[in-house]
């Protein structure tokens, strides 16, 4: 969906930030410690998690591991809490992307699986109207769920985690984030990248939002250069998700992906190819996104899911 900011044009009221230097010297403050916090973490273990202190190391026994929250015990498998972890990081997952990919196809494993998560509380599992109105499956951690994978610190603590359908209307594309994620994950370390981590755009207009009140609308492009990002036509452009990681040579990168779907216009599109951003589309819709790009003169790599 395109969920970009467009801060009030207002002239900004904060005296001490009133010149571009300032601003920029006052970014830099807030920042000072923008490279640590960039830095790749270690390679992740087998849950997907980075081996940092932040975290407890779940001591795994045969069969099932008894994770707390406050005084509640839950005894859960191995890919249990990797579902958990995985809804918690995405927030929404197709019932059926996530057994293609987490459980390797094995039906009976994650009907298994998900049969007790649910019924314990932990997750929630809902029916949309997926394309031509097909039924579909989706899946996303409860408060419940979201607590105890919070208490248990099997995430690193940098790593935002969600729950619950918040708008159902969106809840679709939102699933679908995480047959994108798959694909350029596969992309990515084709080329060699590893310790990859995944941020949605939530956790980015959170950010941009915090510096905006701190700093003010003039301040956005230098706002927008701290997070990676561009502004267009006095916005900026947030990606549905991004994908930071190490590359091979052992330097940080990153990469701003954008499903686009049949809803966009062609000036929401072409405000994403100026925005730099890597244009994935759903299957079948890649030849109506060349013609909009060829309306608009543009010329962009579109990647079908």
């Amino acid at each position: 969906m395109s969920r970009d900011l467009s801060p009030r044009d207002a002239d900004d009221p904060r005296p001490d930030i009133s010149s571009l230097e300032n601003r920029s010297a006052a970014l830099d403050s807030r920042y000072a410690d923008r490279a640590r916090a960039d830095a790749p973490p270690p390679r992740p273990d087998r849950f997907g998690r980075p081996p940092q202190e932040n975290h407890r190391e779940i001591p795994f026994t045969p069969g099932r591991t008894l994770l707390y929250d406050r005084n509640r015990g839950y005894q859960l498998s191995e890919t249990e809490i990797r579902t958990l972890a995985e809804l918690g990081k995405f927030r929404v997952i197709s019932t059926h992307d996530l057994t293609g990919h987490l459980y390797a196809a094995k039906q009976h494993d994650a009907d298994r699986d998900l049969h007790r998560l649910i019924a314990q509380g932990l997750v929630r599992k809902g029916t949309f109207d997926g394309p031509e109105l097909t039924p579909r499956e989706l899946l996303t951690l409860t408060r419940r769920g979201h607590r105890l994978l919070r208490a248990s610190r099997v995430l690193s603590d940098d790593q935002a985690i969600y729950h619950g359908f918040v708008k159902p209307r969106e809840a679709n594309h939102d699933a679908d984030l995480y047959l994108l994620y798959q694909k350029e994950a596969a992309r990515i370390e084709k080329e060699g990248g590893r310790d990859l981590r995944v941020v949605l755009d939530y956790e980015l207009k959170r950010k941009i939002n915090r510096d905006i009140a701190r700093f003010g609308t003039t301040a956005r492009k230098e706002i927008a250069e701290r997070h990676g990002l561009r502004v267009v036509h006095n916005k900026i452009p947030v990606p549905d998700m991004r994908i930071e990681y190490e590359t091979r040579e052992g330097e940080m990168s990153r990469v701003n992906l954008e499903l686009v779907t049949e809803h966009y216009r062609g000036r929401q599109v072409a405000e994403k190819v100026h925005a730099g951003f890597s244009l994935y589309t759903p299957h079948g819709e890649a030849d109506r996104l060349r013609r909009v790009l060829d309306q608009h003169e543009l010329t962009a790599e579109i990647l079908s899911l």
